[in-house]
């Protein structure tokens, strides 16, 4: 992967204002700090996604090329718009990053890693049925369900909050993850920001 390729940042989760701050959208929520970050806007692309291409980095052309997104589809279907930018930008998929929703962790804490198996997330089961699974993913976590409740539920319920109180402070050091995972690399990410 050459520095001069650029970065697809896909963050995961439903469009509509519904599900806007369920946990299940966290990637949108990281996506959406990036992008500001950025200083740029979302805009329609014809993938069916939104996305702001800008830069992250050392500030003018020494900072890496990167795209961030927001797939329109629903998250099941996040493969389509994900191949369709790696095509239209010509993205290697080593250089894709999926953010996304993480039951197997604890509330808040982030990992970073390259390639593995989707964990029964159906955004990472489509992309990955699109692209391979060699792509990054940053995995945040949002807990297990309280007592019996289902888990397709409590992904598609809003934070607690309880969780609120800190969700501002998680997904702004999700969005530090990866920037240091495009600028710096995946182990020093890793070293970083696993938790």
């Amino acid at each position: 992967m050459a520095d001069a390729d650029p970065w697809l940042v896909v963050g995961l989760g439903n469009p509509g204002p519904e599900y806007a701050r369920n946990r299940h959208n966290v990637g949108f929520m990281v996506a959406d700090l990036l992008a500001e970050r950025m200083g740029g806007r979302f805009k329609a692309h014809k993938a069916r996604a939104q996305v702001v291409e800008g830069r992250c980095g050392a500030p003018g052309p020494s900072g890496r090329r990167v795209v961030v997104a927001k797939p329109l589809s629903f998250m099941n279907l996040s493969g389509g718009p994900t191949t369709a930018l790696r095509d239209f930008y010509k993205v290697p998929v080593g250089n894709i990053v999926a953010i996304h929703d993480e039951l197997d962790i604890d509330y808040g804490a982030l990992r970073l890693k390259l390639g593995g198996g989707d964990n029964g997330h159906n955004g990472l089961k489509s992309i990955t049925k699109s692209l391979g699974a060699e792509y990054h993913r940053v995995r945040f976590g949002i807990g297990r369900p309280p007592g019996r409740m289902q888990v397709a539920d409590f992904v598609l319920k809003d934070f607690s909050s309880a969780e609120r109180r800190e969700l501002d402070y998680f997904v702004d050091r999700a969005a530090d993850a990866v920037e240091t995972l495009i600028v710096d690399g995946l182990e020093r990410a890793q070293s970083t920001y696993n938790s």
